[in-house]
């Protein structure tokens, strides 16, 4: 049966527009996104085949253009389309978080930093500069690789803090494993930068480490 014969309610489009998109399954929002389905299978059957094919929503979003092309109902085009999506996403996330003070929005800073670092396959440490009211100057990559004490370097933050006229800092980095749970490393890697920065009177609001799924704040765990 073709989803334009379904019951007006269970319809993806008449459903988002009657609840919201929070309202909808993943399949019903990706169905929303392939528009059509292919020969025997409606667009939100063909959803459901693709989440299980790729394991899940996550795994069909950051696939790269080979593996998602390689899907029956998939193609260039629709790949070309979902990283333009996914691109106005991270803009409209950014748009938001620089119209106010970031402290006050620690969901939409969480929710930034996580389109941000989240996909990576490597480790990359990234700072949130903030001035002196805590609105966003810049949001940008500083180190990458391997984290440890020895790779974090507090005088280059420093000294891109002072070019940035920058009066506070959130810190951000990623765990490829998907364990978002600190390290000791990560707490030392903090605690020099903080000591650091304040020697400029610069101060470092938190640090969170982005895993698979959750976000760890040092400030929340009142190491900050």
């Amino acid at each position: 049966m073709s989803i334009r014969d379904w019951p007006e309610g269970e319809r993806p489009r008449e459903k988002l527009l009657a609840l919201g998109a929070e309202a909808l399954s993943d399949a019903e929002l990706l169905a929303i996104f392939l528009r059509v389905g292919v020969a025997g299978r409606s667009a939100v059957d063909l959803a459901r085949d693709l989440l299980g094919a790729f394991g899940g929503l996550r795994q069909l979003l950051e696939a790269d253009e080979t593996r998602f092309c390689a899907e029956r109902g998939l193609g260039t085009a629709k790949f070309v389309q979902l990283q333009a999506t996914l691109e106005l996403s991270k803009r409209h996330l950014a748009a938001q978080l620089a119209r106010g003070n970031a402290l006050t929005s620690p969901t939409l800073v969480r929710a930034y930093l996580a389109t941000q670092l989240r996909h990576l396959g490597h480790e990359e440490f990234a700072a949130l500069f903030l001035d002196t009211q805590h609105r966003v100057i810049r949001f940008e990559s500083l180190f990458r690789g391997t984290l440890d004490s020895a790779s974090v370097y507090p005088r280059e933050v420093a000294r891109r803090a002072l070019e940035l006229g920058a009066g506070a800092i959130i810190f951000a980095h990623n765990h490829p494993s998907g364990v978002a749970e600190p390290s000791d490393a990560d707490r030392r890697i903090t605690e020099r930068l903080r000591e650091a920065l304040g020697l400029f009177e610069i101060r470092v609001l938190d640090h969170f480490v982005v895993g698979d799924g959750e976000v760890v704040s040092f400030a929340e765990r009142g190491w900050l």
